[in-house]
């Protein structure tokens, strides 16, 4: 699976994208499911995407962990800036909490950096 990141999108051109592909399922199309992040600026971006959320992403990718503590400790990391990290990546769903393990399920980010919005 691959999550896509939007920056500079709005939710109207995600309301777009979710009636595109709810019309070619309806048609009988196959359609691939698609799990999108949208960030408004490129600041959002870079403010929630650092270097240590990055490095704490791919070890998750390839060791899922039982705990925060547990993450911290593997990646010799503070535990409190870890959960910070892990709280942020979470809430913009790049982190998942499934079957009491913490996850980064995906093989890669795809970033799409719009010049103007989709729909403009």
């Amino acid at each position: 699976m691959k999550k896509q990141v939007f920056v500079g999108s709005t939710l109207q051109d995600a309301a777009r994208r979710v009636a595109d592909v709810w019309r070619r399922a309806e048609r009988g199309e196959a359609v691939e499911t698609q799990d999108n992040v949208i960030f408004t600026s490129w600041s959002a971006l870079s403010s929630a995407m650092t270097d240590k959320r990055y490095a704490l992403l791919r070890h998750l990718h390839k060791h899922p962990a039982p705990s925060i503590r547990a993450l911290a400790r593997d990646l010799g990391r503070d535990f409190k800036r870890v959960h910070e990290d892990v709280t942020a990546l979470e809430a913009i769903g790049l982190v998942e909490r499934k079957d009491d393990m913490l996850h980064a399920d995906y093989d890669s980010i795809q970033a799409t950096i719009l010049m103007e919005p989709a729909g403009g």
